[in-house]
């Protein structure tokens, strides 16, 4: 019986550039800030948009490891994030054990986890979903929030997300007075969003963190944090 040969990455490649637009590739770069100096510098793009990328994703959810692996090393943006969601829907259709395994191929390869949207897009949906019944995994998260490491210490901010959706709220408030005069405005804003959603899940621990840090906290991330906050207390902590 013949086996039939395992789908690779080029073949991912190949189904990107037919979804390929020319004139959104030249703003891309822009968009994600890859001049010199930038925090995405020396990305290149194909000009796929996210929707395109997701229903590629879906058609090639069963790639295997090592395929997965040549997509995120990829120089073209489109192919590391549809790598990232084809690890998503890997995980959350996948057992425990698999469910291990995928969390531990993507903290191997997290160096290659680096644009705000990579990781915006696996950090809750991987690692902070699996900390949530592994909690040994907060330790490598608290890790990475030390790493010193820009596009590490977000994966370690946005992990807390799912953390959030549960009702717990330690990272995120551990997080938050680690960060709070971190100097680059992805983690400001990064934990602003992270502590909006502890919001709308529990005012109560947002307001009491605003009375205690508001004087202190960035101005982005104070305004991404009180964003969903009525008016009248909006400007009450901007006036802080």
């Amino acid at each position: 019986m013949r086996m039939e040969k395992p789908v690779s990455s080029q073949q991912v490649l190949t189904a990107l550039k037919t979804k390929a637009d020319a004139e959104r590739a030249k703003n891309f770069p822009r968009f994600f800030k890859t001049g010199p100096g930038e925090y995405g510098e020396g990305d290149y793009f194909l000009g796929v948009t996210v929707p395109n990328q997701r229903v590629i994703a879906k058609q090639f959810r069963e790639l295997q490891n090592a395929a997965v692996r040549d997509l995120l090393l990829s120089k073209w943006h489109e192919c590391r994030l549809t790598a990232i969601f084809i690890l998503v829907l890997q995980f959350e259709r996948a057992q425990e054990s698999r469910r291990c395994e995928l969390v531990e191929f993507y903290l191997a390869n997290l160096d290659r986890v680096n644009n705000w949207d990579l990781v915006d897009s696996s950090a809750g949906k991987i690692l902070g979903a699996y900390s949530l019944e592994a909690p040994a995994y907060r330790k490598r998260i608290d890790q990475l929030a030390a790493s010193g490491h820009l596009w590490r210490e977000r994966v370690a901010v946005i992990a807390t997300q799912t953390q959030i959706k549960a009702g717990d709220f330690r990272q995120i408030l551990k997080f938050a007075k680690r960060f709070l005069n971190h100097p680059h405005d992805l983690i400001q804003k990064a934990v602003g969003w992270m502590l909006r959603e502890m919001g709308q899940v529990n005012l109560t621990p947002l307001i009491a963190f605003l009375e205690a840090n508001a004087s202190q906290m960035p101005r982005t991330m104070l305004r991404y944090a009180i964003e969903k906050l009525p008016t009248a207390q909006r400007e009450f902590y901007l006036g802080k």
